[in-house]
């Protein structure tokens, strides 16, 4: 179900820029901020008795569009989300009269967080007599995160080997013929290698040759391919809803798998329409799977299957040659 607004909105980009940030009133390291990935990293690794963060922000929009467009009373609010906590920040941003940008000052509370906080920014008016209509947001908010040291959108799952038969883990047990598996209960997903599976540990660690190491490829691009799928169903299988029923993105990295995959599992839709329409397709069924034939194939392209598949196929095909 696509989001349809029965007043015109904008067709321009968004953009949104963090300029700077400071601990306390101490300066963030520009290290810390990473404009290609769009993260802060407001990590309490080294110190984790803060108060309160300070985000510079700077905002571009599309000012010929929005001069010559239907729309009065334009201003412009960042919003700072959290799932985990139920935490929603509006700040207002203001522009002078001599620039372009719209700029301001977004506080982080320490207390108010505990993992990741999504930085949004929207774009609000009036038209047709009536204030307050949302008129465009950023295609791809800001990510504020807590934990870690570094920014990085997207943290990779932790790989674990365990003894499926005979190992502590009990739950495992029923499973000791499954060469892996996908936990996605923890705070990050973590794929559990199997083993006590025949030969799976040594091909994946010790591959000597070029038929060993392309078939460790494959088995590893088969493993990242399934972790996709099952992070991504795990992800939509954990939305946030308004009263209203709208879902929302359910933060961590349960949001940084579906705003990777959506695009392409639902090409051409904005993040939240393209949310909307899987989560209603998948609760009523209709264009189900569909849907579930696109995540297959946007989990094995991320997982690199078809590469390492080739890579596969072109090493048995010349250790058959050279054996004639």
């Amino acid at each position: 179900m696509s989001t349809v607004y029965a007043y015109p909105t904008l067709v321009g980009r968004i953009e949104v820029a963090v300029r700077g940030a400071s601990i306390d009133g101490k300066p963030l390291q520009l290290s810390l901020i990473s404009r290609r990935d769009q993260v802060v990293a407001l990590h309490q690794i080294e110190r984790d008795d803060w108060t309160e963060g300070v985000l510079d922000l700077e905002v571009t929009l599309p000012m010929d569009e929005l001069a010559d467009g239907p729309w009065s009373g334009v201003t412009c609010v960042a919003v700072l989300s959290e799932g985990a906590t139920n935490t929603r920040r509006v700040t207002r941003l203001t522009r002078r009269r001599d620039d372009t940008n719209w700029r301001g000052e977004v506080r982080v509370r320490r207390s108010h967080h505990v993992e990741r906080a999504v930085l949004d920014v929207s774009v609000v008016g009036g038209h047709g007599g009536v204030d307050g209509r949302v008129l465009g947001t950023t295609d791809t908010p800001w990510v504020v995160d807590l934990l870690a040291r570094t920014p990085a959108r997207q943290r990779d799952p932790e790989v674990l080997e365990e003894d499926f038969r005979d190992g502590p883990q009990e739950w495992l047990r029923p499973f000791m013929d499954v060469p892996w598996l996908i936990d996605t209960t923890g705070d990050l997903p973590t794929i559990l290698l199997n083993t006590s599976f025949e030969g799976l540990p040594e091909l994946l660690s010790g591959a000597r040759g070029p038929l060993e190491k392309a078939t460790a490829g494959l088995v590893a691009a088969q493993i990242a391919g399934d972790a996709w799928a099952t992070m991504f169903h795990s992800a939509l299988s954990d939305l946030e809803f308004d009263e209203d029923g709208t879902p929302h993105f359910p933060g961590g990295w349960r949001e940084s798998v579906l705003r990777a995959m959506l695009p392409e599992v639902l090409p051409g839709l904005p993040p939240a329409e393209a949310l909307a329409e899987a989560h209603g397709r998948r609760g009523d069924g209709r264009g189900w799977a569909e849907i579930q034939s696109r995540i297959q194939v946007a989990a094995g392209r991320r997982g690199q299957v078809p590469k390492n598949l080739t890579a596969a196929v072109r090493a048995v095909t010349r250790a058959k040659e050279a054996q004639r």
